[in-house]
């Protein structure tokens, strides 16, 4: 099934508006809170969003933060800002079809590297979530990679720790490099929250790569002393109050 791309006008959440424009959910919390990103192309209401399309000012505004001042950067936001209302109803091509050229006084701004950037990184997520799938009676409704019984999130995890592509393929042959990629995209997008249920069993297709088991360190016989000597002294000091 092909993927389709998020329209200019869907509001991503915070986290997958930090994947597209490729910024950290800080940077993206950040645009927000400061009103570098306009209004217009925020949303509040249950929980932050993002207007897909604003995705390309956000990467702008970071990426350029080298060579433009903080006012450059605004001016061009805000000049892009009226181009972008306009084109909300287009769809990604035509609106790479656009011109995002800006001019400030002397100096000539491009856009559309940005804006050709936003849209293969919407492409990538929306294959991510074509990909998992979720059901009841697959592990117990835990996301998975479509017609595979692997945990999107274990094999984002393996990425994350460094593993190979090679070695993950040997642990999940259902898999292939595509796969691995997006399940990294998806799970950065849809951030787990809150600590990781506790299960005694392995998810099927999952590796132990490492089993340490840290012995209970004894105490020293100088910690010994110190903890004798500071019961007596709270003995001691209990009993003076009581004494007095």
């Amino acid at each position: 099934m092909e993927a389709h791309m998020p329209a200019v006008a869907e509001m991503l959440k915070a986290s997958e508006a930090a994947v597209v424009s490729r910024v950290s959910l800080r940077d993206v919390n950040r645009v927000i809170n400061e009103h570098i990103l306009p209004d217009a192309f925020v949303s509040l209401d249950n929980g932050r969003h993002v207007l897909a399309g604003a995705c390309s000012l956000i990467a702008f505004y970071f990426e350029s933060a080298r060579r433009l001042t903080s006012e450059e950067r605004l001016f061009a936001i805000r000049t892009a800002e009226v181009r972008l209302a306009k084109a909300r109803t287009l769809p990604w091509a035509a609106l790479l079809r656009e011109d995002w050229t800006v001019q400030h006084e002397f100096l000539t701004i491009d856009l559309m590297p940005f804006m050709r950037s936003a849209s293969e990184r919407l492409d990538d997520l929306a294959a991510a979530r074509e990909i998992v799938t979720a059901s009841p009676d697959v592990l117990g409704g835990t996301p998975v990679i479509r017609a595979t019984r692997v945990p999107v999130y274990d094999v984002a995890a393996s990425v994350a720790a460094g593993h190979s592509v090679e070695s993950i393929l040997e642990a999940w042959p259902s898999l292939d490099p595509e796969k691995i990629r997006l399940a990294s995209i998806y799970a950065e997008a849809n951030p787990l929250r809150g600590r990781p249920r506790v299960s005694g069993d392995i998810p099927e297709g999952s590796v132990i790569v490492t089993d340490r088991r840290v012995p209970r360190r004894r105490k020293t016989g100088w910690q010994k002393w110190q903890s004798k000597r500071a019961t007596a002294k709270q003995a001691t000091s209990s009993g003076s109050k009581w004494a007095a």
